[in-house]
């Protein structure tokens, strides 16, 4: 008899086991944080970076006449990765014929 032996298979970030993996786990791909420039804001985002965000762009900042108010942009990186995936994928798919435009 012969045995077959199924490899694992590598982990990449469309098949992360830490992402999640249904409905009642689904965490929103893109978070924009805002409010008061404060520790607790600072805590918001601390908090956002332990759940497996990571920033995105810059930070912003304006006064409202009394105090500043921030924001700050947070991703998951395998909802990124998926994205990046299905574009290339319909890249790929696209047919294209000449030498571009300029």
């Amino acid at each position: 008899m012969s045995e077959t032996v199924t490899e694992p298979a590598e982990t990449t970030p469309l098949n992360d086991p830490a992402a999640p993996s249904g409905p009642a786990e689904e965490k929103l791909a893109y978070r924009l944080l805002t409010g008061p420039d404060t520790r607790e804001f600072c805590a918001r985002i601390s908090q956002a970076l332990a759940d497996g965000y990571v920033l995105h762009g810059s930070p912003a900042a304006t006064f409202n006449g009394s105090e500043v108010i921030v924001a700050q942009a947070v991703i998951l990186p395998h909802a990124v990765a998926r994205a990046d995936a299905a574009v290339a994928s319909a890249v790929e798919g696209l047919e294209y014929e000449g030498e571009g435009h300029a």
